[in-house]
């Protein structure tokens, strides 16, 4: 089943070409990453895969659906998503617990609204499931990033999504956090049950096991996209960094480096 497809999708934005004929086919149970440096596209590549963004030019189909033929509202909650512009409306007094809870209504922020049991114990699960479940009790705006990264992507599992985005969700975690992360995320990636997942990060060291695919992006166009080893080469990677750079895997993680020597003075 093809989960998202786009065809020749241009987004145009107070005259700028934020993506530019991007043409995808991303299927049922792929696991890609987007990789390419800041100003590529990959932000405008993910809203147009949640559902978000309607292209300028172009055709977009996601999940069976064509974007334009569909009630939008019916269709992004099929879709997981995870972001820095998500967290921030997050209210900062928000109990974790509610926080994934409320998923199950699409809110941000409980209010009135019930829930049955079978809602609250998937949102418990879910926090186990992410090494959250002692924080249940705090509230959002006291937690670490790295704690708070993993209660969003709980939250994001919460309905079940058929794709779930994921929006640079190393960014601004230290060493240990990112490590600790990563190797959730590759629990994730590798469970066969898990949703379609698209994730976006600037470097190759961030990209869990289990990614099957990946893209790179650069100016908004695509540079390559296809299987993970045949795409992260150094070729393509040092023309989509404009940056000579070596690629090396080891225990199936990645790492890139320059191959040449800064001069000083």
């Amino acid at each position: 089943m093809t989960v998202a497809q786009l065809e020749e999708v241009s987004i145009i934005r107070s005259g700028a070409r934020l993506l530019d004929s991007v043409s995808l086919s991303i299927n049922d149970h792929e696991r890609w990453v987007v990789i390419g440096p800041n100003g590529a596209g990959k932000t405008t590549l993910l809203q147009v895969l949640g559902a978000q963004f309607h292209p300028s030019r172009g055709r977009v189909s996601l999940l069976g659906e064509r974007l334009g033929a569909v009630d939008v509202f019916d269709l992004r909650p099929r879709i997981g998503v995870t972001s820095a512009a998500l967290a921030d409306r997050i209210p900062k007094s928000e109990k974790v617990s509610d926080v994934v809870v409320s998923a199950a209504y699409a809110v941000m922020g409980r209010w009135r609204e019930e829930y049955d049991q079978l809602d609250h114990e998937r949102a418990a699960g879910l926090m186990r499931r992410l090494q959250v479940e002692h924080l249940a009790e705090r509230t959002f705006g006291t937690l670490s990033e790295g704690e708070r990264k993993r209660v969003q992507i709980a939250r994001a599992l919460m309905t079940d999504p058929e794709m779930l985005l994921l929006d640079e969700p190393a960014a601004g975690l230290d060493l240990a956090g990112r490590e600790a992360l990563v190797g959730t995320l590759g629990e994730l990636c590798l469970d066969p049950h898990a949703p379609t997942t698209v994730l976006v990060t600037h470097h190759v060291e961030e990209i869990p096991l289990g990614i099957t695919h990946a893209l790179l992006l650069k100016h908004g166009r695509m540079v390559a996209a296809g299987p993970l080893a045949q795409t992260l080469t150094a070729s393509l990677m040092s023309y989509t960094f404009d940056l000579p750079l070596e690629i090396s895997t080891a225990g199936g993680r990645w790492s890139a480096r320059a191959t040449f020597r800064p001069s000083f003075g």
